[in-house]
């Protein structure tokens, strides 16, 4: 395993969005898996939820392939105590390797606060309601 420098993990709920987008310019999935719980569960295509590590930074490292730059922004954050439901317009459009990519969707996500003070998904859903 590579060591990486430390991943700054959002100490509220609002700021979890951008702190995963700042670990995703960093191009590593082991590291964008740091803003998960163990036990989370990501759902990279509709109808594929995964909550194994090892299949959630192998579709990490599949959208960093791309190449192209995240824009995440949240739209919403409901709280109920430690669990925050986060509605999130994201984008990856570019163009890399002579090809064009246009990924977008509305992500209903949702994180908990740990005992640690941090927020990380219990499930991260890039396509909302499909």
């Amino acid at each position: 395993m590579t060591e990486h420098p430390p991943v700054r993990l959002a100490t509220e709920a609002a700021d979890h969005v951008p702190a995963y987008c700042r670990t995703f310019a960093r191009g590593s999935g082991e590291l964008l898996d740091r803003h998960y719980e163990p036990g989370a569960v990501l759902v990279p295509r509709p109808g594929y939820p995964m909550n194994d590590p090892a299949q959630r930074i192998s579709a990490h490292n599949y959208l960093l392939g791309h190449g192209v730059p995240i824009d995440a922004r949240t739209r919403r954050v409901y709280l109920a105590g430690d669990i925050a439901l986060l509605i999130v317009d994201w984008s990856m459009r570019g163009t890399a390797r002579g090809q064009v990519v246009d990924l977008h969707g509305v992500a209903t996500d949702v994180a908990r606060r740990g005992d640690d003070g941090l927020w990380r998904y219990v499930i991260d859903n890039p396509f909302g309601t499909e």
